[in-house]
C-alpha cells in the first residue's frame, strides 16, 4: 500500500529537499506540497493524503492551527507529522493539543525521517525521544493536579497491563521496547495498544498519552 504524503514547509529549499528523499522512498507518494498553514490545509482537503509533515513555524496560518483544522476534519483521516526544532516547547505542546500524530526534530536523518511517515501513517504515531521529556515537562507546567479518576469513568476499564504500557509509552518507548522492558511477545503489545486506543478513544499512540494527562489516568512528574 502507498503511503500519500503532503509537505508544508514555507522554505522552497526544504520542500524540495523532503520531496527528493521521499520520492526515493518506496511506498511513499509526495503528492502535494504547502508554503504556510493555509495551503495546507486547503491541499490536505483536496488531496487527502494519508499523512501530512507540517512544519510548525510558518507565515500567516502556522503549523498548530493548520494541525487543529485537518484533524478536526471527520471528512479526513490525515495524520499530521510535526517537525520542529529544541527550543519551541510551547509550539510542540500547542500541536500535541491541535491532534498532531507525531514530531520529528529538524535535522533528523533520512532514514528517521522516512521511519517516522511509515510510523505515523500507520497509526503508531511517533516522538522523538529526546522531545519526550520536555514535552511531559511543559504538560507537568500547564496543567493543574489533575482530580483522581473516577470509579464510573469509562476509563478505568483499562486493565493493570494496559495502564502499564500507558506508562511506557509517555516515556517514549518503541512497541519493541515495551516488549523488551515486560517480557512480552510483540504481538502481545499491539494488542494491548490496540485495546488502549479503542478504550481513549484516540487514534495512535502519542494521543493516548495525550489523553491520559488530560483525564488524569498519568500524572506528569514533578520534577
Amino acid at each position: 500500500m502507498v503511503i500519500t504524503l503532503l509537505i508544508a514547509d514555507d522554505q522552497p529549499i526544504v520542500r524540495a529537499g523532503l520531496a527528493v528523499i521521499f520520492g526515493q522512498a518506496e511506498g511513499i507518494d509526495v503528492v502535494g506540497q504547502a508554503s504556510d498553514g493555509r495551503e495546507a490545509v486547503e491541499l490536505a482537503g483536496r488531496l487527502r493524503p494519508d499523512v501530512v509533515m507540517m512544519d510548525i513555524r510558518m507565515p500567516g496560518m502556522d503549523g498548530v492551527e493548520a494541525t487543529r483544522i485537518i484533524t478536526a476534519d471527520s471528512a479526513l483521516n490525515s495524520a499530521v507529522l510535526v517537525v520542529t526544532t529544541f527550543d519551541i516547547d510551547e509550539y510542540v505542546f500547542g500541536a500535541l493539543e491541535a491532534g498532531a500524530s507525531g514530531f520529528l526534530l529538524k535535522g533528523s536523518d533520512e532514514d528517521t525521517l522516512i521511519a517516522a511517515v511509515r510510523s505515523v501513517a500507520a497509526g503508531d504515531g511517533t516522538l522523538d525521544q529526546r522531545l519526550t521529556r520536555r514535552v511531559i515537562s511543559e504538560f507537568n507546567r500547564r496543567r493543574p493536579p489533575p482530580s483522581p479518576v473516577k470509579t464510573n469513568n469509562r476509563y478505568t476499564t483499562l486493565t493493570a497491563r494496559e495502564f502499564e504500557i500507558l506508562g511506557l509509552l509517555a516515556r517514549g518507548l518503541s512497541n519493541r521496547e515495551i516488549g523488551e522492558e515486560l517480557v512480552i511477545e510483540l504481538s502481545t503489545v499491539k494488542y494491548h495498544l490496540a485495546q488502549i486506543l479503542t478504550k481513549l478513544d484516540v487514534r495512535d499512540r502519542l494521543q493516548a498519552v495525550v489523553r491520559a494527562f488530560e483525564t488524569g489516568l498519568l500524572v506528569p512528574p514533578t520534577r
